[in-house]
Order: C-alpha cells, then sequence, then structure tokens
C-alpha cells in the first residue's frame, strides 16, 4: 500500500513540475517583447538556446521546491 502511495505522490509532483514549467515558459514569453514560437519556428538557434536555458533554470527551481 505504501508503494502505491508514493508512486501517487511522484505522479502528481511530477505533473507539478510540468504545470510549473509550462506556467513559467508562458510567463516569460508574455514579459520578453519577441515571439519566441514564431522564432522556433524559423529554427532560430539563439531563441532555442535562451528558452532552453530558462525550461533548465526553472527546472532546477521547481525540483528544489518539490524536494
Amino acid at each position: 500500500m505504501e508503494i502505491l502511495a508514493n508512486l501517487g505522490l511522484s505522479f502528481l509532483f511530477g505533473l507539478l513540475g510540468i504545470l510549473i514549467m509550462v506556467l513559467g515558459y508562458l510567463i516569460f514569453d508574455k514579459i520578453i517583447p519577441a515571439d519566441f514560437n514564431k522564432e522556433l519556428e524559423k529554427n532560430n538557434t539563439a531563441v532555442a538556446i535562451v528558452v532552453a536555458g530558462m525550461l533548465i533554470g526553472i527546472a532546477i527551481i521547481v525540483s528544489r521546491v518539490i524536494a
């Protein structure tokens, strides 16, 4: 029974982390005047690196908060 509870908590924390990452991306996209989605569709490597760095930064923060 304890294994199922831990599995459920892991699933919920994972889902929470994903939701926070998406929310962080949306906030970042609204704050910065550039249209990241359009630039990513044009294969703009510089924008991809910025977005990747932002997502990694949010992931580190979320992992520390959840832990």
